[in-house]
């Protein structure tokens, strides 16, 4: 049953006509519900909750909501409301089909309730750094028009023992309270393997807390991303806890022709070589060609030119590749 204090709150916000503190409660009470194991009574108020007009507050409540509602977060938890979307990304076939179902079936996810299933919710993205990992969770956000929250690993993870474990219950806490994209970037460093030689026991400890509340009910249908760059690193029994494991590779030829349109638009030179754009992209990331582009269009602006030619955005690609090895050369040392 509902705490006294849940009560009194949920109908002195019906009284002030605080629609938003009665749907936030009433998540609340369903997600207590649920981790009671009274899984009925959570889906009751999920789904009176659905049925309500007020289906997407969510989406227009301010940054400042999550601190209002939860003080303990502050600090852990960064909010933001991303306009991009999945067709403003450049992606694979595959991974852009993976993606358009996982958003369909949480549209969709009422019509799914109905028959005892649940959409999937959590996603783990793994790829090299400036492959769209990040970006795709803001595109996720945008797409359904919610929020996305990105929690600091390094603010939640301590080194006081206990400390990170209820840091990340505060951080569950809000999941099961308010629907949104929740991003764990650079997972790795708190999902490593148990067996580690280097682990230490309060680091089990937190991964093997993390496991639990990653089973726990999602009360509000809320998106879990967790994005890393070494997979190798992560414990098997986290992993199988994902519902979809999508890889990002570096882009082919058509991939950078792609990403070279769509950031130069109608800047674009006539005669570009796409042959030679490519073979000097080849190896870069997604995010490196982009950047490389920004760079060819500042020059192109700053020199007053009306388009950005061959040779300066070849030399942009170039140049981003010397940086790369640079700093390869200067972590290999």
């Amino acid at each position: 049953m509902p705490a006294a204090k849940q009560v009194i709150a949920l109908l002195a916000g019906h009284l002030e006509g605080n629609e938003e503190r009665v749907r936030t409660i009433a998540l609340q009470i369903a997600a207590s519900e649920a981790r009671q194991g009274h899984v009925k009574n959570a889906e009751m108020l999920r789904k009176l909750l659905d049925a309500s007009p007020r289906e997407a507050a969510v989406t227009a409540a301010p940054t400042s909501l999550l601190v209002k509602t939860r003080g303990d977060l502050e600090g852990l938890i960064t909010v933001a409301q991303p306009k991009t979307r999945l067709a403003d990304m450049t992606l694979t076939t595959t991974v852009q089909d993976r993606l358009d179902r996982m958003v369909h079936q949480q549209v969709s996810r009422g019509r799914l309730r109905e028959h005892a299933l649940r959409p999937s919710s959590k996603l783990l993205l793994v790829g090299p750094p400036g492959s769209g990992k990040t970006l795709t969770a803001s595109a996720i956000a945008g797409e359904m028009h919610l929020p996305l929250f990105t929690i600091r690993l390094d603010a939640v993870i301590t080194r006081f023992l206990g400390e990170t474990a209820t840091k990340l219950r505060a951080v569950f806490d809000q999941i099961a309270q308010m629907r949104g994209v929740y991003l764990f970037d650079e997972f790795d460093a708190l999902g490593g393997k148990r067996s580690a030689g280097n682990d230490v026991g309060e680091i089990r400890r937190v991964l093997n807390s993390f496991l639990q509340f990653l089973e726990e009910p999602n009360a509000t249908d809320s998106i879990i991303v967790a994005a890393t760059n070494h997979p190798e690193l992560l414990d098997r029994a986290l992993i199988r806890r994902f519902d979809e494991i999508i890889e990002y590779g570096l882009p082919d030829s058509e991939g950078v022709r792609d990403i070279v349109r769509r950031r130069l638009g109608k800047l674009a030179g006539r005669s570009l070589d796409w042959s030679l754009i490519a073979e000097a992209a080849h190896g870069l990331s997604q995010g490196e060609v982009s950047r490389a582009v920004e760079e060819a269009l500042r020059e192109a602006i700053l020199s007053n030119r009306k388009t950005v030619d061959q040779t300066s955005l070849v030399a942009a690609l170039d140049a981003r590749r010397g940086m790369r090895e640079a700093m390869a050369d200067i972590f290999n040392e």
